[in-house]
């Protein structure tokens, strides 16, 4: 009896090492990435000083495929599929989950003249934009997220500003940037590293995947977004504000590379493919819209006091010759892209910073995007306080030859 007493403690630490062991086979013999962890439920609480025109209370929930966006459904017969993919606009982190434009392009075409047109029973719109992704990122994000879809009938693109400001951030040297890792992009994958503490096990992983997908537990975040406002305070006390453009053409010919790579891989997994083409608010501000500004620093304002930044006029060149990259290699591979530049208002009431969409804001871009999808012929409308350096061009196309219209009409 005593020599079965002895042998417990080694059974027990035999089974589980077992455990642990078969839980790492596991997840990587499943090799399931995902941008976000499914089964992530936040409510978000928006700090009022800092973003006093937007929402109170967000939602941001996952569904079971880790995209934020409603379940998908069961049967997938009639089920017109849209994924939408790239950074921080579309992903719409200070948007509620309806008001960020791929949750309100999903309530667009679920009208039922939308339906009758896309010839489907219903829509889905799966969101897996995060945050800082550039170009490589993204397309690191669909070589190992794309073979786990069966079928999509559109992927929806919209990519490039993370690939300027994280440029700007580390100083804008003359060669491309060191290599995207997995922990950058993917919240939930199956690369560990794993090891023998318990914030490093495996099993334990397991538990809290299972624990999020099965029970759905709620967190919830105060004064979020609290940090912009120092960033903007960093922005208007700055030092130095460099007027000069440093050489873009490491950071676009990396761009480029990517962006071709990644539209080639969404071409191979989808029926449709559309670039939306990175908006941003370019005129010459107010003092209260300049008040909103925090992009173009030399460092990670994020993360700590910046006292260097980019002028506003050498941040928008940039984006110009960016964005000019982009419909290039579209053009080139006959990718759809749309162009939102002309189409928005360039205001307050459109963007809450350099880049980013109010629900107003939001809502237009929806509207855009749910026209090209469903083919409508387009109209430009002429932003207000639009500067005359960037005109209107009425008679411009795109690849496929229509301008999305701002209005979805009847079919």
């Amino acid at each position: 009896m005593t020599s079965l007493w002895f042998l417990a403690p080694v059974v027990v630490l035999l089974a589980a090492v077992t455990t642990e062991l078969a839980s790492r086979w596991w997840l990587r013999h499943r090799k399931q990435y995902y941008v976000f962890p499914p089964g992530l439920r936040l409510r978000l609480h928006t700090d009022r000083e800092v973003f006093p025109q937007l929402e109170p209370l967000l939602r941001f929930d996952t569904n079971r495929d880790g995209e934020r966006g409603d379940e998908v459904p069961q049967r997938m017969d009639g089920v017109y599929r849209v994924l939408v993919a790239g950074g921080s606009q579309p992903e719409g982190y200070l948007l509620d989950q309806d008001s960020s434009w791929p949750g309100a392009l999903q309530r667009l075409l679920q009208r039922p003249h939308c339906l009758h047109r896309l010839r489907a029973s219903s829509v889905h719109v799966g969101n897996i934009a995060r945050s800082g992704v550039g170009s490589e990122a993204l397309d690191l994000i669909f070589a190992r997220v794309l073979p786990q879809y069966r079928h999509l009938q559109t992927i929806v693109v919209l990519v490039g500003a993370s690939d300027l400001l994280r440029w700007l951030e580390e100083g804008a040297p003359p060669s491309p940037p060191p290599p995207v890792q997995t922990a950058d992009v993917f919240r939930c994958h199956p690369e560990g590293p794993f090891g023998w503490k318990p914030h490093e096990l495996a099993s334990l992983e397991l538990l809290r995947r299972g624990r999020r997908r099965w029970l759905r537990p709620l967190q919830v975040h105060e004064q979020t977004g609290r940090w912009v406002g120092a960033a903007r305070a960093s922005r208007a006390a700055a030092k130095e504000i460099r007027t000069d453009m440093p050489d873009p053409t490491a950071m676009l010919d990396h761009f480029e590379l990517c962006f071709r790579r990644l539209l080639r891989r969404a071409q191979a997994h989808a029926d449709r493919v559309i670039v939306v083409r990175q908006p941003w608010f370019e005129k010459e501000y107010s003092p209260e819209e300049a008040a909103h500004m925090w992009h173009g620093g030399v460092g990670q304002v994020w993360k700590r006091a910046v006292t260097t930044y980019y002028s506003f006029d050498v941040l928008f060149r940039l984006m110009r010759l960016l964005d000019a990259r982009a419909a290039a290699v579209a053009t080139a591979l006959h990718v759809e892209h749309v162009d939102l530049m002309p189409l928005l208002d360039r205001s307050l009431d459109t963007y809450y910073d350099c880049f980013h969409a109010t629900p107003a804001g939001a809502r237009a871009v929806a509207e855009v995007v749910a026209n090209e999808i469903l083919g409508h012929p387009a109209s430009v409308v002429e932003p207000r306080d639009q500067p005359s350096a960037v005109p209107v061009d009425r008679s411009a196309r795109r690849a496929t030859g229509t301008w999305a219209a701002l209005t979805i009409r009847d079919s």
